[in-house]
């Protein structure tokens, strides 16, 4: 049996506590073999963690899961940050949450260094043609995934194309758009529950015999559980300091104008508002890092979200692609490709270290939060909202793969983009039907479909 093999777990043996070693061992097993965006990371950990080793039961995981959709960040590391923690306490949130971080942080920065020294190769251009043509289906998957989820009432509908309309039309900041949306719901929620409580906590009854998380709380070993103020406040200046240390560092050192702070402080902020995953964030990322900063063009954002979606782990991994590249071009005196290891190491720090901050100083308190009303109802309009950005986002890369060249029209506050018709792409075109038709009709999953794609490409490329 390989390493990668799932082994046979003998029933009787699912309620012994695993030791550290054990833990270690099937993290980064998860860590490893984590593809396929949150929803197929998700059910990985279920089938590993519930299913086979009886870690955790249903009802409990559901309940963790619920808690990390709160938050910003990426829910699936953040589920397997919080597993970890009730299993071994910090030292098994920080190994279950940097297992599930640091193998596709290194597949990503080679990525990220093979892209920067050969992208411009026409082989290499046209494969990502494809590629592109690829992740615009996935975003519309994303959609209709979301959407389905929760599109339930009028007026999440109508929250949905809010956010739609104040992002697409009048460049609205995402995170005023989270913001606005929790508000709407909270005060909607408290109003009509039943048609803004959409989001709602699960309850399994389960039937398969106590879990390892069951036995430890029988003997009393679950006593790190217990909310504790004193607790909170160390946890609140050991990652204060690991956050924002290093980017304070950057500004006093640097100065502000300097590229390492600038991600620094990018990044850092959009840590705390990446609620609804990748996806719903990349509009705002794009929208600072094209337009803003111009560290990286739209169609490279689009290399780089295609090259997140082939490695494991978090798909919120881009953000090292586009720190890298940023560093790569404007940092000075120094060499490009050491600027660009600096840049990704930079990003990937200020992007997970809040993630372990709000797990270790909010698990605790989540029995709190367990059946609140009021904060469904936030989270249900803030995931209606995610709906409308995400479908913003599927318009403004179909728009940049179709079309080699998109510029804007002004009319009053509105933005509009406007295509150049002559530069369209019948080969990128093509290749998006075929996505479309790989994933919906015949049902591959991402990296087949990249792949299909990617050869796709190539072959028009050699036969044009």
């Amino acid at each position: 049996m390989t390493s990668l093999e799932t082994p046979i777990i003998d029933k009787t043996e699912r309620t012994e506590v695993p030791s550290l070693t054990q833990a270690f061992h099937v993290w980064l097993k998860i860590g490893l073999l984590s593809f396929g965006g949150p929803a197929g990371q998700i059910a990985l950990m279920h089938k590993m963690l519930v299913e086979e080793r009886r870690w955790i039961d249903e009802s409990r995981f559901l309940h963790a899961l619920n808690y990390c959709m709160l938050l910003p960040g990426p829910e699936a590391q953040q589920l397997a940050t919080y597993i970890g923690w009730l299993l071994h306490r910090t030292v098994g949130g920080l190994i279950a949450g940097l297992l599930f971080v640091l193998p596709g942080a290194a597949v990503m920065l080679a990525l990220s260094i093979a892209y920067a020294l050969y992208a411009d190769l026409p082989l290499v251009a046209a494969a990502f043609i494809g590629v592109k043509a690829a992740v615009l289906i996935v975003v519309v998957e994303a959609v209709l995934r979301i959407g389905k989820r929760a599109l339930k009432t009028a007026p999440m509908y109508l929250i949905a194309a809010g956010a739609f309309v104040a992002i697409a039309l009048f460049a609205v900041p995402f995170p005023l758009i989270v913001a606005g949306a929790a508000l709407v719901g909270f005060i909607g929620g408290m109003a009509r529950p039943d048609l803004f409580v959409v989001i709602k906590g699960q309850s399994v009854e389960d039937s398969d015999g106590p879990s390892v998380i069951d036995t430890m709380a029988a003997r009393g070993e679950l006593s790190h559980t217990a909310p504790s103020a004193s607790r909170s406040i160390w946890l609140i200046v050991i990652f204060g300091l690991l956050w924002a240390g290093p980017v304070a560092a950057l500004f006093a050192t640097l100065g502000a104008g300097n590229v390492f702070a600038e991600e620094a402080a990018f990044f850092s902020k959009l840590a705390v508002v990446t609620f609804g995953g990748a996806y719903a964030v990349l509009a705002y990322m794009a929208q600072q890092a094209v337009e803003t900063h111009q560290w990286l063009t739209g169609a490279e954002m689009l290399d780089g979200l295609g090259l997140a979606e082939t490695t494991p782990g978090p798909l919120i991994m881009v953000t090292q692609f586009v720190g890298f590249l940023g560093a790569y071009r404007h940092a000075t005196g120094i060499d490009p490709i050491l600027a660009g290891v600096i840049g990704s190491v930079v990003t990937v720090w200020v992007t997970f270290a809040p993630c372990f901050l709000w797990i270790f100083l909010g698990a605790p308190y989540i029995e709190r939060l367990r059946n609140n009303r009021s904060l469904s109802a936030a989270l249900s309009g803030i995931t209606a909202a995610v709906v409308g950005v995400i479908l913003n986002l599927a318009v403004w890369f179909g728009l940049r793969v179709v079309f080699a060249e998109v510029g804007s029209v002004q009319f009053g506050m509105l933005s509009l983009p406007a295509p150049d018709v002559a530069t369209i792409s019948y080969a990128a075109l093509g290749l998006t039907v075929v996505a479309a038709l790989a994933m919906f009709r015949f049902h591959l999953d991402v990296l087949k479909t990249l792949a299909l794609c990617g050869t796709g490409a190539i072959a028009i490329h050699f036969l044009t």
